[in-house]
């Protein structure tokens, strides 16, 4: 868990800079995107009414989606692993006049109080990258308040089984959907990513036995008039895989 943490703190710390101008247009200043597709949170309302609630945004890079959040009326709170993400967060704040408070930290550990929030939400943030979801899970099932809805998106699973390639070479399988082998770079000895693979099987069973409920789970198309690419993700192969997963969960009431 330690090598996983540390390994993508110094990597958002050292790319935070370059994911903001490449990726900062696409995802706005205070607009919730969901995933490379674009899905909207504005259009879809995946977590229900957001005003007057007590919201966590998990691993929130530069709180696009908090601030989002913000402007409908929410209360927020958000934190992220990277400090350099952060400080790109207080930047937007003062270039927006939205301000979400945000706080360094680990989301297999949350400091923030029991039964604290409403709602919890994360957009790629944290889940991915966390060797130990389970830890995550329950500490989100801690945190929110009986009935509160947490809702998550990641990369599909299914993309595991091809390779990162957003051409014609993306659309062959070479590899087991079974092999949870995490993906990992490395400098020498050093590990400086990592990115968990867990099948559709394993997040219902590690979110059931967080003691959360899954209500639904969204697999976005790509949609028409949609160019842009993202890593692996491009128009050709939304056409054909799914790229982005997301639970929609609630806690016990």
């Amino acid at each position: 868990m330690r090598v996983s943490s540390a390994a993508n703190r110094h990597w958002w710390d050292g790319n935070a800079d370059d994911y903001q101008v490449e990726h900062g247009e696409f995802l706005g200043d205070s607009t919730f995107i969901w995933g490379p597709e674009g899905l909207d949170e504005a259009s879809v309302g995946l977590l229900g009414e957001v005003k007057d609630r007590d919201v966590l945004e998990i691993g929130c890079g530069a709180a696009q989606c908090g601030r989002w959040l913000v402007s409908q009326g929410a209360r927020v709170a958000a934190f992220d692993i990277s400090h350099r993400q952060l400080r790109h967060s207080q930047r937007i704040d003062l270039d927006s006049g939205l301000t979400v408070p945000v706080v360094q930290a680990d989301a297999e550990q949350l400091p923030f109080s029991t039964a604290s929030f409403d709602l919890g939400c994360s957009a790629y943030g944290a889940m991915p990258f966390v060797a130990d979801p389970a830890a995550v899970l329950s500490e989100v099932r801690r945190v929110l308040r009986p009935g509160g809805r947490f809702v998550f998106s990641t990369s599909h699973p299914i993309r595991w089984a091809f390779p990162d390639d957003p051409g014609p070479r993306g659309l062959t399988s070479d590899r087991s959907y079974f092999d949870r082998t995490p993906y990992t770079e490395r400098d020498g000895s050093q590990v400086t990513y990592i990115e968990h693979h867990h099948t559709l099987g394993d997040w219902i069973a590690l979110i059931v036995a967080s003691g959360l409920r899954l209500e639904g789970l969204v697999e976005p198309e790509w949609p028409e008039g949609h160019t842009g690419v993202w890593g692996g993700w491009s128009p050709l192969r939304g056409r054909h895989l799914p790229g982005t997963a997301i639970f929609i969960c609630a806690a016990p009431s």
